[in-house]
């Protein structure tokens, strides 16, 4: 602990009068980095999120928890059938499920990953980009909007592969 004092000029008529301060660093609450996933799929790390992705902490915690807790509502609610389907079979998680391992882990399981996190990364992206309205923002917001468009498609492609489904691309010209 450091405490700094400093005492009122010799002038001064309440010489005894001292101003303290204590610098001591505070202990930050504990950061909630894993947000625990249903039964059958696999818990995320926001941690593992922001490094994966490159994400500084721009985006505070609070706001990253939001995003990826609708990212794993909608990717959940996107795989339920198939999960469903998983289940009947006799595979009560994904990490169960028959697949390729890849650096010790299913690649069913990365793909899960994938796709939450590329839909998380999109939403924050989206969100992020409405705190700067000038000329120069919406010149950036412009930029971002084929980022979001290709984040979005790679979380498509990863549930697509999950589920052993061909990728489909479709343009209307």
């Amino acid at each position: 602990m450091v405490n700094i004092a400093i005492a009122p000029a010799p002038s001064s008529q309440s010489a005894e009068k001292t101003l303290s301060i204590d610098v001591t660093p505070r202990q930050d609450a504990a950061v909630e980095t894993v947000i625990v996933n249903t039964p059958f799929w696999p818990d995320i790390d926001t941690k593992q999120y922001r490094n994966d992705m490159r994400q500084d902490g721009t985006i505070t915690q609070p706001r990253l928890l939001e995003a990826a807790r609708n990212a794993i509502n909608e990717v959940n609610d996107r795989l339920a059938v198939w999960r469903r389907q998983q289940e009947n079979a006799g595979y009560q998680t994904l990490e169960n499920v028959p697949a390729e391992r890849l650096d010790e882990e299913s690649t069913r399981v990365q793909l899960y990953r994938r796709a939450v996190f590329c839909i998380t990364q999109a939403s924050v992206t989206e969100r992020f980009r409405s705190f700067d309205a000038t000329g120069s923002g919406t010149k950036r917001a412009d930029s971002l909007d084929t980022t979001v468009d290709d984040l979005r498609r790679d979380a498509a492609w990863a549930i697509n592969d999950l589920q052993s489904q061909l990728r489909m691309t479709i343009e209307l010209i």
